[in-house]
């Protein structure tokens, strides 16, 4: 051992005793890694559009109900202008509601038309009134609230989006799980790939380890020498990774960023490079980290089975 750690000391800086250079088995890990680095960064920017979407999508439907008023609109004499007034009074002295607004005929006319055509206002059939309610949150009980409007004004309707909110909340954890398991399917080929490769330069440089092996190197030192060249792969193929992926997440940054917000749609518009979310740029940055990681733990792991394995 200490014969070795003096010839260790003497070699020149960069001596390749292993011959770790001339090996070609790991000449395409960068580009195979790179391919993974792609995917894993597409599978993330689905998990955080996913979550972006549904979080944005619940804020804006589980903050809005809609009333209906039957009998509202005809005559005073009738009591249609009280029952509206009196539901109007509740809803805007009920804790949690922001605002209260009837929606106006023309209003009315515009969301009857897509289903009646251009007709619908001059339809005979009596029309509830309707009332587009805003909620500060989501703490307000709508089926209390549906009973209390129902005494002061019977028939009355309240209609939330509850449906509609644990539907897009279900639909988004499953792409996000769809996500994830797409994640970890990248990290384990990417994993299985470095061994592979790992492995070939292993049985190509048998000769060259034993050699060394018999001298004294340790299997930590044998190890560390192979894990070394698979981490710099496995990085350099993380930034190429990273650098396709850019392009194609800041586009389908910018498609998204309507649906995601005024102000990312605003943003979007004056710099394409600001819709991209920090979570994401965060990803693309870890991404030649992650992918060193992988290839210096697969590596070490690899090296040191096989060196048990020797005579």
């Amino acid at each position: 051992m200490t014969a070795l750690r003096t010839r260790a000391s003497l070699r020149p800086a960069g001596f390749d005793e292993l011959g770790l250079r001339r090996a070609i088995s790991d000449r395409m890990l960068p580009f195979l890694v790179g391919a993974m680095a792609f995917l894993a960064a597409l599978a993330v920017a689905g998990w955080v559009g996913a979550a972006s979407l549904a979080h944005h999508w619940q804020q804006g439907a589980g903050s809005a109900l809609t009333v209906q008023v039957p009998r509202a609109r005809e005559a005073a004499a009738q009591g249609g202008g009280a029952r509206l007034d009196r539901v109007l009074a509740q809803l805007l002295a009920t804790p949690g509601v922001a605002s209260a607004r009837p929606l106006s005929d023309d209003e009315l006319g515009d969301l009857l038309r897509p289903w009646l055509g251009s007709g619908a206002e001059r339809l005979a059939i009596p029309l509830p009134a309707v009332i587009a309610v805003r909620l500060k949150d989501s703490s307000v009980e709508t089926e209390r609230l549906a009973l209390r409007l129902d005494e002061i004004a019977p028939g009355t309707l309240v209609e939330s989006h509850g449906v509609w909110i644990r539907r897009l909340t279900t639909l988004a954890r499953s792409l996000q799980a769809c996500a994830g398991l797409t994640l970890v399917l990248v990290a384990a080929v990417a994993a299985t790939v470095i061994a592979v490769a790992t492995r070939a330069g292993l049985s190509a440089r048998r000769e060259a380890i034993e050699i060394v092996h018999g001298l004294g190197a340790t299997d930590g030192y044998i190890a560390a020498r192979f894990a070394g060249r698979a981490t710099l792969r496995a990085a350099t193929g993380g930034t190429i990774g990273a650098m396709l992926a850019l392009p194609m997440l800041l586009g389908l940054a910018n498609l998204a960023a309507p649906f995601s917000g005024a102000a990312s749609q605003e943003g979007s518009a004056t710099n394409p490079v600001a819709a991209l979310p920090a979570a994401l740029w965060l990803t693309l940055i870890s991404l030649p980290a992650a992918a060193a990681a992988i290839g210096s733990l697969t590596a070490q792991a690899t090296v040191r089975r096989w060196l048990r394995r020797l005579p």
